[in-house]
């Protein structure tokens, strides 16, 4: 299942409705009318439905970024509910992305919801990905994470990426020329060193911390307002609430964004990072 984003002309004015309903951003100096219809215009590809990529949608559609992708091809799971915030118990067994949906236009019938129902894979990224302004990774395995990184940059995208396990979280922003996800970690773990969230586990309210700083990331860019993440790692220890942020740069020696670059089109990234191909559901089956 997908379709096409569709965005309106920025020269349409806002409406009545639109008016009061974004009244506390276009009294704000750094948006006004114009910075929201920016936003009405944008188009913003969210890579998950699941702990980081709901509060990303969800602040995306609160504040009428006018078209909001969505890839995903989960159901709902009970053990989703601790942390995923578009989805109820009524909807476990449903596939993510229908009941993502329904939540997003709960709240803001004005955006436009466009659903990819498939995991993002080496065949269609570069379908996807080119579609769209900006791309927030909220993936939770690392050969999609490398994924969403290589086809973002092949396709000139900026990234903003977030990371959560635990009690800890971590944000950046990544632009074509200025670094990628590979500068700072050029090869991934060995299969079984890094722990998943269903392995180690995950406090739910840092999902809403990290997707939260993740869409302020993506409002920035698109308003073109204060200073970016770009170049800096933003890492946050939720057990001392201590926020630290630590310089990076793009790595000449980078395969991808380097000198010499030797990652020139999408590879095998299951192979690449040693893991199990993912696989859609089958209907009407869940945990």
């Amino acid at each position: 299942m997908t379709n096409a984003p569709q965005g309106a002309p920025v020269s349409v004015a806002l409406t009545p409705d639109e008016v009061m309903r974004y009244s506390r951003h276009i009294i704000m100096p750094q948006v006004g009318p114009q910075g929201q219809r920016k936003l009405r215009n944008a188009k913003v590809l969210v890579i998950g439905a699941g702990g980081l990529g709901g509060p990303v949608a969800l602040y995306l559609a609160l504040a009428g970024v006018g078209t909001i992708g969505l890839v995903e091809f989960d159901t709902v799971d009970l053990s989703n509910l601790q942390r995923q915030v578009l989805h109820q118990t009524a909807d476990v067994g449903r596939p993510k992305i229908i009941s993502a949906q329904e939540t997003l236009r709960a709240y803001n019938p004005h955006v436009n919801v466009v659903l990819h129902h498939m995991p993002i894979t080496s065949d269609n990224a570069m379908e996807i990905i080119p579609q769209y302004d900006i791309i927030v990774n909220g993936a939770d395995n690392f050969a999609t994470r490398y994924l969403v990184n290589d086809a973002s940059y092949l396709a000139g995208k900026t990234l903003v990426d977030g990371a959560i396990l635990l009690f800890d979280g971590q944000a950046t922003v990544y632009q074509p020329g200025k670094g990628c996800y590979r500068c700072l970690y050029p090869d991934p773990p060995p299969p079984g060193l890094v722990p998943s969230c269903a392995e180690a586990g995950v406090l739910g309210a840092i999902t809403g911390i990290v997707g939260s700083i993740q869409a302020t990331e993506v409002f920035k860019q698109i308003l073109g307002v204060g200073e970016s993440l770009v170049n800096r790692l933003l890492l946050i220890d939720a057990l001392t609430m201590e926020f630290r942020t630590m310089k990076t740069r793009q790595d000449p020696n980078c395969p991808l964004c380097g000198l010499n670059p030797t990652v020139t089109e999408l590879i095998d990234y299951d192979q690449f990072c040693g893991s199990a191909p993912l696989e859609m559901p089958v209907a009407g089956a869940h945990a």
